[in-house]
């Protein structure tokens, strides 16, 4: 359990505009740093967690707010030499230092390391605005060597836009992370000559350690023999949660992360399932919401558009499975046409039981789509009504 340190090491609060400096100071042994989130509900649940007022536990030069989509967040405490450990082997899979470019929220953990990598490697980090429409006018004042990080719904965003193609394929790299990539926009990705680097990390790995599919050097991933979660160690983890010992004793085994997620090797390469709590339980079938969604996606009529699959309470299924397309309401045959589309790669029982549209999907400040915000709205408005054929 890790012990709080002297009283003189008191946690920085630290906001948005001031955080490449902070960083820059915590990395060098300077006060350990919290950025912030905006101001708001999501501000206030990151200060009750942090209590500032307390020591900081020893190690931890920063302490990045969870996204909150499964509740409460928790406060991740990463060291300077994990966060150095991290940078160091993503730049050494990449190719070498670049100058970086940040488009996500630099209070979680993948715009921090974004702003990382740029103050280890002494080169530079630009910001734009989250929807990249500025994105033009960074990649003009950057060097050579260039590397951006997203999520696939800006990704997404960006490849409908053609005036962003040319700032977007001169990109060393473009790493997707913070969610699955579906088949169709990885290929319109690659069609439009973008370099996509898929990435799979979390807070307590300092964001993403396995780039497609093959873990950075020296990170250390192992699956579950019974039910393939993973597991992962190595020089790039967290020190624990914030005054949270409890949570850090459940989350670390051995020295090791122990996941809530599952996955499979496939030719040397780690596919991600999901997590291993998205399995519902529907007209007393088991249904995996990761297997229907990623067959969902493979729909040609989804395009590269988003979708989320999830369980609603239902008297009689007990939880219903619906397909949630970000957009305007389907035409009353999609739900059909979707469900011959499933038939040769879904049992009947796990086919959605409704296709509905939503626009936008609800998002946390993080990009992912919120799950929980989703079911919830659902619920009162939405009952799902329409059977798989």
């Amino acid at each position: 359990m890790l012990e709080p340190t002297a009283p003189d090491r008191r946690l920085r609060l630290v906001e948005p505009d001031k955080l490449p400096e902070a960083l820059a100071a915590a990395l060098a042994g300077g006060p350990p740093i919290a950025p912030l989130p905006p101001p708001g509900l999501e501000r206030e649940q990151a200060m009750a967690m942090l209590v500032p007022e307390e020591p900081v536990e020893a190690d931890a030069a920063v302490v990045v707010s969870t996204s909150g989509s499964t509740g409460h967040p928790k406060g991740v405490l990463l060291s300077a030499r994990a966060i150095r450990t991290a940078t160091a082997a993503t730049h050494e899979r990449l190719g070498g230092p670049g100058d970086w470019v940040l488009g996500l929220p630099a209070h979680y953990v993948a715009g921090l390391m974004v702003l990382a990598r740029a103050e280890v490697a002494g080169t530079t980090a630009a910001r734009v605005r989250s929807d990249l429409a500025d994105l033009a006018q960074v990649t003009d004042r950057l060097g050579s060597r260039r590397y951006l990080s997203i999520v696939p719904t800006q990704l997404a965003r960006a490849l409908e836009q053609p005036v962003l193609l040319p700032a977007l394929t001169s990109f060393d790299a473009v790493l997707v992370g913070g969610g699955p990539l579906a088949g169709p926009l990885a290929d319109a990705a690659a069609r439009a000559g973008v370099a996509v680097v898929t990435t799979y990390g979390m807070s307590e790995t300092c964001g993403g350690c396995v780039y497609d599919g093959v873990p950075l050097a020296k990170v250390d991933v192992a699956l579950d023999p019974v039910d393939g979660r993973v597991s992962i160690g190595g020089g790039s983890l967290f020190s624990g949660y914030r005054l949270r010992p409890d949570l850090t004793a459940d989350a670390v085994r051995n020295g090791r992360l122990v996941t809530a997620d599952r996955g499979r090797w496939a030719d040397g390469r780690l596919t991600v399932l999901g997590r291993l709590d998205d399995v519902v339980v529907s007209g007393g079938m088991n249904v995996d919401l990761t297997e229907v969604e990623r067959a969902v996606r493979s729909w040609p009529e989804l395009g590269v558009g988003d979708v989320a699959v999830v369980g609603v309470p239902d008297v009689e299924w007990g939880t219903a499975v619906v397909a949630v397309l970000e957009g305007d309401q389907p035409d009353p045959e999609a739900s059909g046409r979707l469900r011959a589309h499933l038939r040769d790669r879904l049992p009947a029982y796990a086919a959605p039981r409704a296709l509905l549209g939503r626009r936008p999907l609800p998002r946390t400040s993080s990009g992912k789509i919120d799950r929980r915000r989703l079911v919830a709205d659902l619920i009162p408005s939405d009952p799902p009504t329409q059977e798989p054929a």
